[in-house]
């Protein structure tokens, strides 16, 4: 598995990077330019969650670290905060459904979540120490005439 490794401050005007890089990564292992655009939008999503939220105890800006690792038809992006961290089952069962849901009935807060679910095959939340959202999506393949 081939692995690249970024670390930013966690400040919003870094995350031009990350998307760059991202793009990068997704275009050498062939996803579709759909597929790397819903990439965008999840990772986008957890790494405005780490910068928000991911402030660590001490009260200065902390750092994210982003991998996207490579092989067996996937990619898996990973972007880890050293923050408090907070439950992410509890949060995850007390969250509302949004079937249904006009869009003056969402809550703020929690649909990164949601977006990251919808957008991308696989997702884990890990809080043991600070947060590192996993995120996975398969390269579809193309089926020729």
């Amino acid at each position: 598995m081939n692995v690249v490794r970024l670390k930013i401050p966690a400040t919003a005007e870094y995350l031009d990077i990350v998307r760059l890089s991202l793009y990068g990564v997704a275009t050498k292992l062939g996803f579709s330019y759909e597929d790397i655009e819903d990439m965008k939008v999840a990772v986008s999503e957890a790494c405005n969650n780490a910068v928000l939220h991911g402030e660590p105890e001490s009260g200065h800006a902390g750092q994210i670290e982003i991998s996207y690792e490579s092989g067996d038809g996937k990619l898996v992006v990973k972007v880890k905060d050293d923050g408090t961290g907070f439950n992410y089952q509890e949060h995850s069962e007390n969250a509302a459904p949004l079937a249904g849901a006009s869009p003056s009935e969402l809550q703020p807060g929690g649909l990164g979540i949601y977006l990251m679910q919808a957008l991308m095959d696989e997702v884990v939340v890990n809080t043991d120490a600070g947060t590192e959202v996993t995120l996975v999506k398969y390269v579809q393949t193309q089926i020729t005439d």
